[in-house]
């Protein structure tokens, strides 16, 4: 008994330095002073979320941003096909202008205030010009390049096609992975939390047997590391289930706990 004692007194010295360590690393991750004090508060319970797999797919496929980048590379290449169109056709400008032409020879040795007077006038008198012109630009032989160049733009499309489809169906595969995984971590806790029920009443049995004399203290602390077992596994669940949640919120840009678009929190 004392050897047990003395073994489950240095695991819980370890225990206290990895603690120590791992609460000064997360002060690092927050950035604030390793002396600052942190109070940790142990809420296990949740809310189970089933999730709809067609609801999430919906979201996934509506608010990913590279599948939004596909499309404006595609809108963009949309673009640069007509453009290149355009080039092989008869295009044409037709030029306007209008202008005053004509110099006044009168004296300048006249006073200031008469000249400025006499500015509209003068304006008024010159002759204006007119000018139409029209280019049109006929494209006879070009040896087949402006059409090789629309046939490189339309291979450029179907290329970025191809792989907003392929990213579309890489989304879809992992989402439903992802769902399938969320549900499974939720019945894996449920269960869990039901061996930790049955744990406790046999560890209960178990001490009454051991203060009757009816077990040694080996069988009592066999019993104890086996409700440890069950605890442990179910805060195993417990984060894996959370993490399930965190990891589709993430991929769909959608909380399903809360049942709100992260884009409108």
């Amino acid at each position: 008994m004392e050897v047990d004692l003395g073994e489950a007194l240095n695991n819980y010295d370890m225990a206290e330095i990895n603690y120590n360590s791992q609460l000064g690393l997360f002060k690092e991750y927050l950035g604030i002073d390793l002396r600052d004090s942190i109070v940790l508060q142990s809420d296990l319970t949740y809310v189970p979320v089933f999730v709809d797999v067609e609801k999430a797919l919906e979201m996934a496929l509506e608010n990913r941003p590279e599948l939004r980048e596909n499309e404006i590379q595609i809108e963009i290449q949309e673009m640069e096909i007509r453009r290149r169109k355009a080039a092989g056709r008869i295009s044409g400008d037709i030029l306007f202008n209008y202008n005053f032409i004509g110099v006044d020879k009168t004296n300048l040795a006249i006073p200031l205030q008469t000249a400025y007077g006499n500015t509209w006038q003068n304006l008024m008198d010159r002759p204006g010009s007119f000018g139409v012109g029209l280019t049109i630009n006929i494209p006879i032989l070009d040896w087949g390049e402006n059409r090789a160049r629309v046939q490189s733009a339309e291979a450029l499309l179907s290329q970025y096609t191809h792989i907003m489809d392929g990213n579309r169906v890489s989304i879809e595969r992992d989402l439903r992975t992802t769902v399938d995984r969320l549900h499974n971590s939720l019945k894996r806790l449920k269960l869990l939390e039901k061996n930790i029920l049955v744990a406790e009443k046999s560890f209960e049995i178990s001490r009454d047997r051991y203060a009757g004399g009816d077990i040694d203290s080996q069988a009592m602390a066999l019993e104890r590391e086996r409700l440890n077992t069950a605890y442990i596994s179910r805060l195993e669940s417990f984060i894996t289930y959370k993490l399930m949640l965190s990891d589709l919120m993430r991929k769909t840009f959608y909380d399903f706990e809360k049942d709100m678009s992260v884009l409108d929190l």
